[in-house]
């Protein structure tokens, strides 16, 4: 049983090998004159482009799997940290409550702890807005219709080329004596110098089968190519679009989350004291018993001594 399955797949190897030396050997100067042929130039050229298309479409559908698996892990680390604050939130109002003789510490962790709030808040918002606005798109792009109905089209030109490439082996089995690939019509020639009623018969069988698949395949090549052109355009509008919607979101969230922080800081800040450095220690002190002076370095810059 073995040596069976090994001497049939030899002969499918044989087969093929010489099915695409005879495809190969058409494609030469006299094949493009023959009006049965299926692989001309027209055909070559839109042949090339439904591939072309076919490979940005799977790569533009690759992107936006990798976006939506950035955004689902941005919102899940989001929904983390929303409870990593709320939780600290709580712990810092209620410092503040229960020491209220504190007046410093618990006075900002008080703040501190309400303001965590608005920052779950700016947090949850990022998450809805990566859901609705980049996550639910993407995904209506890449597992909706138009998509999977142009690919469709295309591995369906795929196929029948490829039925015209045996078509073609098939008319070079049925040729007599035809052991080189030449023009049809010389092969036709050879058929009537050498009548025979079956193998004409077949001939023309095929031929008119080669027919039939070349007016196929011009049409659902121009309706492949014109779906796929289209998805592909509308592929790319969409990612940037979203991608743009992303950038967007991330920026205005950290331009609230640093204006409530800002805020924090200039509440909690005491009043009446400054920071700053003396002798290698750093600290607080009155603000009264320092001069403001501008000094001005080097460089362009100016800053503000104590």
């Amino acid at each position: 049983m073995d040596a069976l399955r090994k001497q049939a797949s030899k002969l499918r190897e044989q087969v093929a090998k010489q099915q695409q030396a005879v495809i190969k050997q058409f494609g030469g100067t006299g094949y493009e004159s023959s009006d049965v042929m299926v692989i001309d130039e027209v055909e070559m050229q839109r042949h090339q482009q439904l591939e072309k298309l076919y490979r940005s479409t799977r790569a533009g559908k690759d992107f936006q799997k990798e976006i939506v698996k950035a955004a689902e892990a941005l919102t899940a680390i989001g929904y983390k940290h929303i409870e990593a604050g709320t939780k600290l939130s709580e712990d810092c109002s209620r410092y503040g409550a229960e020491n209220v003789h504190d007046k410093i510490l618990a006075k900002g962790a008080s703040i501190y702890g309400d303001a965590r709030k608005h920052v779950e808040k700016e947090q949850e918002d990022l998450n809805k807005l990566l859901s609705s606005q980049v996550l639910d798109p993407l995904r209506a792009m890449m597992l909706g219709a138009p998509l999977e109905d142009a690919r469709h089209l295309a591995q369906r030109y795929s196929r029948m080329r490829q039925e015209a490439e045996t078509q073609i082996f098939v008319l070079w089995l049925l040729t007599p004596k035809c052991k080189q690939a030449v023009e049809v019509s010389r092969r036709q020639a050879k058929v009537r110098e050498i009548p025979n009623p079956e193998n004409v018969g077949k001939l023309h069988a095929a031929e008119t089968k080669m027919k039939e698949i070349k007016a196929n395949m011009a049409v659902l090549g121009i309706e492949a190519s014109a779906a796929l052109a289209a998805v592909e355009a509308q592929q790319q509008r969409l990612t940037f679009q979203r991608l743009v919607a992303l950038v967007e979101g991330e920026k205005n969230y950290h331009l609230r989350v640093a204006a409530i922080l800002g805020e924090v800081e200039a509440e909690v800040s005491p009043s009446g004291w400054s920071e700053g450095e003396c002798k290698g220690e750093g600290g607080w002190f009155p603000s009264a018993y320092v001069e403001k002076r501008q000094r001005i370095p080097s460089t362009d810059l100016s800053s503000d001594v104590y």
